[in-house]
């Protein structure tokens, strides 16, 4: 299990952008497919995006496609989430999570997760 930290979030106005990063320790980061979550208050956890280990396949949920890009760099341990064109419904905080493959961040079988980076996007 590694450790992550977000960073990144903060206040937008409706239709700007912001970049979320995700630091992780250890240096075993190359292996873990990586993602983002979001949990909006009084709301379920809802997936938003993940990468795999190589950066070659990627997973978005219908919601943010088109608007948000996840990429990684391995020889910096970090992952990136670009946000645009964001929406007062982005409003969530947003979590950094690691797992063996995509398909485990998708439905939630992550094996590690940060503390959350809150995103509020204004009307």
């Amino acid at each position: 299990q590694v450790q992550l930290v977000e960073s990144g979030g903060g206040l937008v106005q409706a239709g700007g952008s912001l970049r979320l990063s995700c630091a992780a320790s250890g240096r075993t980061f190359s292996t873990y497919a990586m993602g983002w979550f979001r949990q909006a208050a009084g709301k379920e956890r809802e997936f938003v995006a993940a990468i795999s280990w190589s950066g070659g396949s990627t997973s978005y949920a219908d919601s943010v496609k088109g608007r948000f890009t996840i990429s990684r760099d391995n020889a910096k341990n970090t992952v990136y989430l670009q946000m645009n064109s964001l929406k007062p419904d982005d409003t969530a905080v947003y979590y950094c999570a690691a797992a063996s493959r995509v398909q485990l961040i998708v439905t939630g079988d992550f094996s590690s997760w940060g503390q959350g980076t809150q995103v509020t996007v204004s009307s």
